[in-house]
């Protein structure tokens, strides 16, 4: 029983380090893609846990950003828009 519960919590832990390299790679991605630096600010707007970006973009664009992504923070899920600075 022991063995199962320890194996369950390894793979847990594998996917959630995975989650969190693809995030941190893919914003170097979009840093380097779009050759200048962007400003990033929580939303103010979006509740709950931020699973879609396109639902985020569009939070973002009312509160004036053209761009918005959800992101880990905090172990969370969260919306943040960015904008050219």
């Amino acid at each position: 029983m022991a063995s199962t519960s320890r194996r369950m919590v390894a793979s847990v832990l594998l996917v959630l380090l995975l989650l969190v390299a693809t995030e941190m790679g893919t914003m170097r991605v979009a840093e380097a893609r779009h050759g200048h630096r962007h400003c990033e600010s929580q939303s103010h707007r979006y509740r709950g846990a931020c699973w879609r970006d396109d639902n985020c973009e569009h939070v973002c664009n009312t509160e004036g950003f053209p761009w918005g992504k959800c992101k880990f923070h905090d172990f969370e899920r969260k919306c943040f828009c960015k904008k050219p600075c």
